[in-house]
């Protein structure tokens, strides 16, 4: 949505920007009165903050499939939350949403299983240790059990960026890039049909593909851009 960053305090008259804080009361007096000053801007990234912290402790205390609930309904939230146009300008697809994206998908799976594997279990811990600091394990650590909700997750990551990136565009027109992002649209299309079962190593192509984009987009580097569409063309 476009937004004017910049507020005025209708009590104490002083500004700041919406961008940072993503509050309409002042930081300084704490007033609710308040009123945009300034452009509009294309904005969807709202403050937040992911921590776990609760939930490894809940885990600690009892099971995966006890704290599942509440760890799943604050991992939404986090999700629902996380935009990628901040003021007007884009950012990229960071690892912190990628690994929010797949704790989600991997602690559904445990909860629902009768009988998880070690490996599973293991490897949700790992996941829950690294997802607020933006580490998430490599794909030679992956389960293969959890390869799925890797692929579908991802998917679903990407998706959330391309639909911020195809709003940023419009904005900032690029033919190029627009054609890219389509056939990015499709292979993601095809992921979510396949509920998810695709390689991890393709799982990895489209993140780096839309990270390709980004980078021409932000750099204005047309080799960036080739290099996603031969990511893309590589996984026909």
């Amino acid at each position: 949505m476009e937004i004017r960053g910049e507020r005025e305090c209708k009590e104490c008259g002083r500004q700041w920007s919406y961008y940072e804080t993503g509050s309409v009361s002042c930081p300084h007096c704490g007033s609710m009165r308040s009123v945009g000053v300034g452009d509009r801007a294309q904005h969807t990234a709202m403050q937040t903050e992911l921590d776990l912290s609760k939930h490894r402790s809940a885990v600690g205390d009892g099971t995966i499939r006890d704290a599942a609930p509440a760890l799943k309904s604050d991992l939404r939230d986090y999700i629902r939350k996380t935009g990628y146009i901040q003021g007007g300008e884009l950012l990229p697809l960071d690892e912190t949403s990628l690994a929010a994206h797949e704790l989600l998908h991997a602690v559904d799976v445990v909860a629902r299983s009768n009988r998880p594997s070690d490996d599973e279990q293991l490897y949700v811990l790992s996941l829950l240790r690294g997802t607020d600091e933006g580490d998430r394990p490599a794909s030679d650590e992956v389960p293969d059990s959890m390869t799925d909700a890797r692929g579908l997750a991802y998917a679903e990551a990407i998706d959330a960026y391309r639909r911020d990136l195809s709003t940023w565009l419009d904005d900032h027109p690029d033919p190029e890039a627009r054609k890219t992002l389509e056939t990015l649209s499709n292979h993601l299309k095809r992921v979510e049909a396949l509920e998810g079962a695709v390689s991890l190593s393709e799982s990895e192509s489209l993140v780096r593909a839309t990270r390709d984009i980004y980078t021409a987009l932000a750099d204005d580097d047309l080799d960036a851009l080739a290099s996603a569409r031969d990511r893309l063309a590589a996984l026909f």
